[in-house]
């Protein structure tokens, strides 16, 4: 399965200086994060997250179009919108919509009385619902993930997914077109995941295998 996600890539380490763990991210209003996706070294999609402020909440708005063919001939396609909600860095709201494999999955969640109440579709296409602690977090990437995160939320989904977060130090990564200092985690999940973020804690790439195939973000720089 693809996850939304995909890779800087990776070179030696040049003397830089070293960075301590990412620091937490405070997105500006109107700030844009977008990556080119790449199958291999073939082009594959795109990925954006566009925050918003409106008084204490912050907004956040995910789109992801990937596709892989033959000229006009299309044989992958996975399209995937979400909005996020967060008031003084709870997550209070969250909708998607996810087009994978030719199916549609829907997840609506809101806080209801000191709880995430989801309601969401399994792969199978059954209906479930599912309460989270407040403290949750989506797995849209862009907010990094401590070091001992045991349990995310699945945003294609709207379950749960257990997890492991590995912090394995900072290295130079490919980014903004040029290279960057950056920290590298791993979330190991359903699948395995690398992640970077920058200086500023900013999701800076990621990197991981899916069906044979491996799939890489490079963030573009800013405009």
């Amino acid at each position: 399965m693809f996850k939304i996600v995909s890779a800087a890539i990776a070179v030696s380490l040049t003397g830089l200086p070293a960075l301590a763990n990412a620091p937490d991210y405070s997105p500006q209003d109107g700030e844009v994060l977008a990556f080119d996706v790449y199958r291999g070294d073939t082009e594959f999609g795109t990925h954006e997250i566009a925050f918003q402020r409106e008084g204490d909440e912050l907004l956040v708005d995910v789109d992801i179009a990937l596709r892989a063919g033959f000229g006009p001939v299309t044989v992958f396609r996975y399209e995937h919108e979400s909005s996020e909600r967060w008031r003084s860095g709870t997550l209070v709201a969250f909708s998607s919509q996810t087009l994978k494999d030719g199916e549609t999955y829907t997840v609506q969640a809101d806080l209801e009385n000191d709880a995430l109440v989801v309601q969401g579709e399994t792969e199978e296409g059954g209906d479930v619902t599912n309460s989270f602690a407040p403290s949750i977090l989506p797995s849209s990437h862009w907010h990094g993930y401590p070091d001992g995160l045991e349990r995310i939320l699945n945003t294609e989904f709207g379950t749960p997914m257990e997890v492991t977060v590995e912090y394995l130090g900072e290295e130079q990564i490919a980014a903004d077109g040029t290279t960057i200092m950056a920290h590298h985690y791993r979330l190991e999940g359903t699948l395995t995941v690398d992640l970077w973020y920058d200086a500023n804690g900013r999701w800076a790439g990621c990197a991981f295998e899916a069906r044979g195939q491996s799939i890489r973000y490079e963030r573009r720089s800013a405009a």
